[in-house]
């Protein structure tokens, strides 16, 4: 019997942001973790010394179920290196919340995932970050490759329901395609992708960090790579650092008019680490970003009343700064994933990793790469700092935009309403996102009604051409 999980529930609706509803809980049960990853944000390796007792985890439980939440998600380090882990599954699933989980799979064995089965997991996400060579190498245990393949297949012998997860990087960028191959031969539904971050351990590993300039032609590389994984009934999810505004927005958000919506960090979704430390989103700095601790306030009192877990819910235009101040999708967008932004600069609301914003500064001879200033201190969730430098395309240096010089006020006041979202379509002749009721797209010049009505007959001829050729068949 497979035990399915329901896609459904990380889905928002509109309530979910009116009545702040922490839909998706992703907690870090434990620090403790069997491998070495050249990537990772935690610096995850040995147990925090202050991680909450079982009675504490129970407790966090019963109060995200109170708030609403439909998903748990577990991580480490490692989650099954902590003792009780089954019991957190187990009470998490008595709740009536689905339970999944995120693991590098180095010895998920299959009695662990019997296990865990039993304790009532409905999904398991392998981390898969290249080929045998670069992600032995990424991980940091020779054999970890096979350990993960290992996981995948028992998950897949004993019906749970699995993924796979790729933190794409400069040395597995040009991998996609042949990791492709892998997952089709083992049958692999879902692959969620996103990019390297720079915090923790990949401060230290700056080589494996994407210049925001080559993400132009990895997008093109990508969505050759999503079209031929969809013919194997394979979807890719794209993470929240993927895309924003280009051709293929509408695509990685996986809808007809689909777009970023901006960082839901605090607003819909909630990150817990081991220790009790509640932050709008895991991912998140601790330094910044920590809204309080469960050991010394109630998660009602951090979720509804402190400033690090409103700033999604009520932010303002002010807060951005450099060239995402001046974005057409300003409004929409927010400098996009709050992780990506914050960590390269020390404050978030410029995101060079926008796909939108590498087309645009393409087209006019320019190009942006980033090169760190400053060391991280070596400590979990940490960071460094990097400055942007603008170039033309032959190299040469036209503006350095350091971040220790640089200073420009952003530390907006938060607005008292809930932040509201403006709705955009696509633009048919060109594929870009602009606001409704616009009628000349600003990206292509085209008439947007008339786009639209010339797309929609070419449809409605496609599915004409569709239906007889059906007939002819039957």
């Amino acid at each position: 019997m497979t035990v399915e999980s329901n896609p459904s529930i990380r889905y928002r609706i509109d309530s979910d942001y009116e009545k702040l509803t922490p839909v998706h809980a992703v907690w870090e049960i434990t620090l403790a973790c069997n491998l070495n990853c050249g990537h990772c944000g935690s610096r995850a390796g040995k147990v925090r010394p202050d991680e909450l007792t079982t009675q504490e985890c129970f407790d966090i439980i019963d109060k995200l179920h109170e708030l609403g939440t439909r998903e748990i998600t577990i991580i480490g380090g490692e989650a099954f290196l902590r003792n009780d882990w089954l019991e957190i599954i187990s009470r998490i699933d008595q709740a009536g919340m689905e339970c999944s989980m995120q693991t590098g799979g180095y010895n998920l064995n299959e009695k662990r995932i019997l296990d865990a089965k039993q304790a009532g997991i409905k999904n398991i996400g392998v981390s898969i970050d290249g080929l045998e060579d670069v992600h032995n190498q990424i991980r940091g245990k020779r054999d970890s490759y096979q350990h993960a393949l290992n996981a995948l297949e028992l998950l897949k012998k004993h019906g749970i329901t699995s993924s796979v997860n790729t933190v794409i990087t400069k040395s597995n960028q040009h991998q996609l395609d042949e990791l492709l191959d892998e997952f089709i031969v083992r049958g692999i539904k879902n692959w969620q992708i996103q990019l390297i971050v720079a915090m923790g351990n990949a401060v230290e590993n700056d080589d494996l960090i994407l210049q925001p300039y080559e993400i132009i032609d990895l997008y093109e590389n990508l969505i050759k790579v999503y079209k031929r994984a969809l013919s194997h009934n394979i979807l890719i999810q794209a993470g929240n650092n993927i895309g924003y505004y280009g051709p293929y927005e509408h695509i990685w958000r996986q809808g007809k008019d689909a777009f970023w919506t901006g960082c839901s960090a605090g607003h819909t979704a909630i990150g817990i680490e081991a220790n009790g430390i509640i932050k709008g989103c895991p991912s998140l700095p601790t330094s910044d970003y920590t809204g309080g601790n469960i050991k010394d306030m109630t998660l009602d009192d951090i979720w509804y009343h402190s400033k690090q877990m409103k700033f999604t819910r009520h932010r303002n235009l002010d807060e951005l700064w450099g060239h995402c101040k001046s974005c057409y999708y300003a409004s929409s967008c927010m400098a996009g994933c709050t992780w990506t932004s914050h960590v390269l600069f020390g404050k978030r609301g410029n995101n060079p990793y926008c796909h939108h914003r590498a087309l645009k500064l393409e087209k006019e001879g320019k190009r942006e790469r980033i090169r760190k200033v400053q060391e991280a201190e070596g400590k979990p969730f940490d960071y460094g700092l990097f400055e942007i430098i603008v170039e033309d395309n032959n190299g040469n240096i036209l503006e350095v935009q350091n971040p220790l010089e640089n200073n420009e006020d952003t530390s907006a006041e938060l607005k008292t309403e809930i932040r509201t979202f403006e709705n955009l379509e696509l633009c048919r002749d060109c594929n870009q996102h602009v606001y409704e009721g616009t009628e000349i797209c600003p990206h292509c010049n085209s008439n947007v009604p008339e786009a639209k009505e010339r797309y929609e007959t070419k449809l409605k001829d496609v599915y004409t051409a569709y239906d007889k050729l059906l007939e002819l068949m039957n």
